[in-house]
């Protein structure tokens, strides 16, 4: 499955959880932001390993539909 099949799947309200290791922060930004339109949950696991600017930008655009899991 490609980044760009993620983004289409989350602008079609298809919830998802993803690795923050295995995709891009800027990627990640925009699946957030496209599920958060249609109301999809992402998590996003391993969080730690993304600037806490990116997580407050993912956090704004996702409207609290994005759950970010700091275990490891």
């Amino acid at each position: 499955m490609t980044v760009s099949d993620l983004k289409i799947i989350a602008s079609n309200g298809g919830g998802m959880i993803l690795d923050a290791q295995s995709i891009s922060a800027s990627d990640l930004k925009i699946i957030c932001s496209n599920a958060s339109a249609k109301q999809a949950t992402v998590i996003i696991k391993n969080s730690s390993a993304l600037s806490s600017s990116d997580i407050k930008i993912m956090a704004s655009n996702s409207k609290g539909y994005a759950i970010f899991d700091f275990c490891n």
